[in-house]
């Protein structure tokens, strides 16, 4: 990749700046699991490191998305509404109709695969409004982003009427989001998550819509005088970060059996913070999948031990917010020293 040779050029070193920093958080995230290790008691127990994997695949599918938009230098803080809406709309599609007085309980009726689909199409709008204003009119991403974040909260809010709906629901309704491979309490929607991240590096380190991508938030100007269509891009990956926040919340509404109006309060934020965490530059041009995925790996560690700890919520909030401060300026010097 043209960008990327010359970073490796411009710093001397064989290394890119890309790989530099995610090896970093690697060593960052080594050093976090043995101060846990030390810290927490039996922390170090092989099903606590699988949960430290798995616990958080519902941010890395988001952060999935996030991270090909941050490069461009786009926000996408749609994504908690979306999944929140998403799961909603999976659930009152797939409800019977007319089986209670309780309004709650009664949905649309369709078969399962119908209701899903239908579902990922009113995610997909979301992604497409997004890019429209954005890609078209040119309006600053995070403006619109948390727009339609707030619309399509309304939206499962109107449809829940503020609660949940969680009855009258088919029995395939649950399959999807709980089924796990026989012996292990690996669920589909690992293996789902785990799926993504291959897809995803592989077309941002082999294709030649990953190297757009990069020459985009680069120097949007220089990629449109090279032919590269922009707004054809943007609206790509607007749609396809709807669809990945369209996948988790259907994953999430079956795995609990309901559709809530608040549910994925704040997961916009989370799957920021793991893209900058793994090194992803705010400011576009800059950042990687697998970067992404460490930085999940980190807010986990964080997360898990301070819950090991027995601290309060709010004392875990203020922790992961120091070490993703601290993360960040010790990756941001790490590669200022590396470019003196």
């Amino acid at each position: 990749m043209e960008i990327k040779a010359e970073q490796t050029k411009l710093t001397g070193g064989k290394m890119s700046n890309e790989s530099f920093l995610t090896l970093f958080m690697i060593i960052v995230l080594v050093l976090l699991f043995g101060i846990a290790c030390i810290a927490v008691p039996n922390f170090y127990k092989p099903q606590n490191i699988i949960n430290l994997v798995t616990n958080y695949w519902y941010v890395i599918i988001l952060g999935i998305g996030v991270t090909f938009l941050l490069i461009t230098g786009n926000f996408d803080m749609s994504v908690g509404g979306v999944i929140a809406m998403t799961g909603v709309l999976s659930v009152y599609f797939s409800q019977g109709a007319n089986v209670s007085q309780n309004v709650l309980a009664n949905g649309l009726g369709l078969p399962y695969g119908i209701a899903i689909a239908l579902a990922l199409v009113c995610a997909l709008i979301i992604g497409a409004v997004n890019a429209f204003f954005i890609a078209k009119l040119k309006v600053p991403s995070i403006i619109i982003t948390l727009g339609t974040m707030m619309i399509a909260r309304g939206i499962a809010q109107v449809v829940t009427h503020g609660a949940q709906r969680n009855t009258s629901l088919p029995d395939v309704f649950g399959v999807i989001g709980n089924v796990a491979i026989r012996g292990t309490s690996i669920k589909v929607s690992i293996l789902v998550m785990v799926f993504l991240v291959i897809v995803a590096v592989i077309i941002e380190k082999k294709t030649i819509f990953g190297r757009r991508t990069y020459l985009i938030g680069a120097n949007s100007t220089a990629a449109r005088l090279s032919g590269v269509k922009v707004g054809t891009q943007l609206t790509t990956l607007y749609l396809t970060s709807a669809l990945l926040a369209g996948i988790t919340g259907i994953l999430l509404a079956s795995e609990f059996k309901s559709g809530i109006s608040n549910r994925a309060m704040g997961y916009e934020f989370d799957a920021l913070v793991i893209v900058l965490l793994g090194g992803t530059s705010i400011a576009g041009g800059f950042g990687s999948v697998l970067g992404t995925v460490v930085g999940a790996l980190i807010l986990s560690v964080v997360t898990s031990s301070a819950t090991g700890l027995l601290l309060s919520p709010d004392w875990q909030f203020t922790l992961k917010g120091i070490v993703t401060f601290l993360a960040i300026l010790a990756q941001r010097y790490a590669l200022d020293r590396r470019k003196g």
